[in-house]
C-alpha cells in the first residue's frame, strides 16, 4: 500500500512540476507540493472509506472492487453485474449499485475528473456481433459513461475507453480468471492532475515563450 501511495505522489508530482515548468508558473516549494498531494490523497482515502460502506455487500459478494492506483480511486465492476455475455446495455438489476457511485461522484469529489475503463477476457467475439473484444469494451464504457450523465454528472468531467483484452489483471486460461478481466473500471482522477491538464491546454502568452527560451 505505501508503494501504490509513493506512486501516485511521483505520478502527481511530475505532472505539476512539468507544468510549472513549460508554463511559468510561480513555483511553491517542493514540501508545500508534496503537502497538497497527501490532502488529495486523503480525500480519496476517505472516499473510498465511505464507498466500502456503500458498497459493502456487493464486495462481500465479490462483485465490486475497491483499490488504490497510481492512476487513482479505482471502483471495479465485474463485467457480469452491469452487462448481460455480449451485450452492452446496462442491467436493470446493475442501476441501484451505480446509483451509489453516482451519489458519492455527485456529492464527495465533485471537482474529480472520471475515467471510464472497458476490459474484456480474451475469448473472440463468436455470436455478439461485435468486430472484436475492443468494440465491446468501448461500448460498455460508453454505456456506464451515458448512465452517469443521465444521473447528473457533467460530461465535461468523463471519458470513456475500451481496452479490449489487452490489459488483464488475471491468466485467461481459467475461468476465474477470465471472470476478472472482463470488467468495467471507473476510476477517480486526483484533482491535480485534472489541474495539470487544464493549464496545459491553456493559450500561453508571447512572454512566456520569451521566458523558456532564455532558460
Amino acid at each position: 500500500m505505501r508503494r501504490i501511495i509513493a506512486g501516485i505522489l511521483v505520478v502527481l508530482f511530475v505532472c505539476v512540476q512539468g507544468c510549472a515548468l513549460v508554463l511559468q508558473r510561480g513555483r511553491r516549494s517542493d514540501i508545500e507540493k508534496i503537502e497538497y498531494l497527501k490532502s488529495e490523497l486523503d480525500q480519496l482515502k476517505g472516499t473510498r472509506q465511505l464507498l466500502e460502506e456503500r458498497l459493502s455487500q456487493e464486495i462481500e459478494d465479490k462483485q465490486v472492487r475497491l483499490e488504490m492506483a497510481e492512476k487513482g480511486l479505482v471502483i471495479t465492476f465485474v463485467a457480469e453485474v452491469l452487462f448481460d455475455s455480449g451485450k452492452a446495455q446496462l442491467r436493470p438489476q446493475s442501476l441501484p449499485i451505480l446509483d451509489k457511485v453516482v451519489r458519492i461522484l455527485r456529492e464527495e469529489v465533485p471537482q474529480n475528473n472520471i475515467g471510464i475503463e472497458g476490459h474484456t477476457d480474451n475469448q473472440p467475439i463468436k455470436y455478439s456481433g461485435w468486430k472484436s473484444n475492443w468494440e465491446l469494451s468501448a461500448h460498455r464504457a460508453l454505456s456506464v459513461l451515458h448512465y452517469l450523465e443521465e444521473q447528473g454528472i457533467s460530461p465535461n468531467r468523463m471519458s470513456a475507453i475500451g481496452y479490449g483484452e489487452f490489459q488483464p489483471v488475471a491468466s485467461n486460461d481459467t475461468d476465474e480468471g477470465r471472470q476478472l478481466n472482463r470488467r468495467v473500471e471507473i476510476v477517480i482522477l486526483p484533482k491535480t492532475v485534472k489541474k495539470a491538464e487544464e493549464e496545459l491546454l491553456q493559450p500561453r502568452q508571447p512572454a512566456e515563450y520569451e521566458q523558456e527560451e532564455l532558460k
